[in-house]
Parts: C-alpha cells; structure tokens; sequence
C-alpha cells in the first residue's frame, strides 16, 4: 500500500499504531544584532545547502521579521522525517563546518510536532 507523502506520518500511525516515526518541525529564531542580517541569512544558505543534502531533509524556509524592533528578526522552519534524521544531519554539518557562526547571532531551535491542526 502505498500513501502521498504529505499523509506518510498518518499512515504510519495507522499501520503500526505508532506516530514514533512522524515528522517533526524545527523551528529556530534568531536574534540578530544590527547590522548583522546580512551575515546571518548568508550563514543560513550555507546551511541550508549543506542540510538539504541529508537524509531526512523535507524542506526549509527562513523567514525575516517586518518588525524592525523585533527580538526575533529570523526564524526558521524547517521539515525533518525524524528527530534522528535531524541529529545525524546537524552531527554532520557541525563536523563539516558548514555553519560558520555570526558575531552576536543567536540562535534558539527546537523540535515541534503538531500537536492540533485546522
């Protein structure tokens, strides 16, 4: 039997009776000192291009604040199959380098589940 991707977490859920292997979400928001937003969003391509790469990846998107006074200029949100698949991706691009820190950038990420939905 085969299932769209986008309903692969449900049908894990319903075959095995366990959402263990269900996608998550990280979302991660970044404080970002003046003058920095350039060097940050270049950071994050960098990234991105490394993560996109891996195993596990689903998709990402960065997306900039209109508040000009907001304490989180970027966040990001990105796609993983699962926690592991994100773990082994960040081992990774921590051990290549690929994510060249920014002066005075800080970064504060977690993984989400959708917990409701409309």
């Amino acid at each position: 039997m085969t299932f769209p991707k986008i309903l692969a977490p449900l049908a894990v859920l319903l075959l095995t009776g366990s959402a263990a292997i269900a996608e998550v979400t990280l979302i991660n928001v970044f404080e970002v000192p003046p003058g920095q937003r350039d060097a940050a969003i270049a950071a994050w391509e960098k990234a991105r291009d490394f993560l996109q790469e891996q195993p596990g990846y689903l998709s990402t998107a960065l997306h900039g604040s209109l508040d000009p006074q907001a304490r989180f200029s970027l966040v990001n949100i990105a796609r993983w199959e699962s926690p592991a698949h994100f773990a082994d991706a960040i081992a990774a691009m921590r051990a290549a380098g690929a994510f060249p820190p920014v002066d005075g950038v800080v970064p504060n990420a977690a993984l989400y589940e959708v917990v409701r939905a409309e």
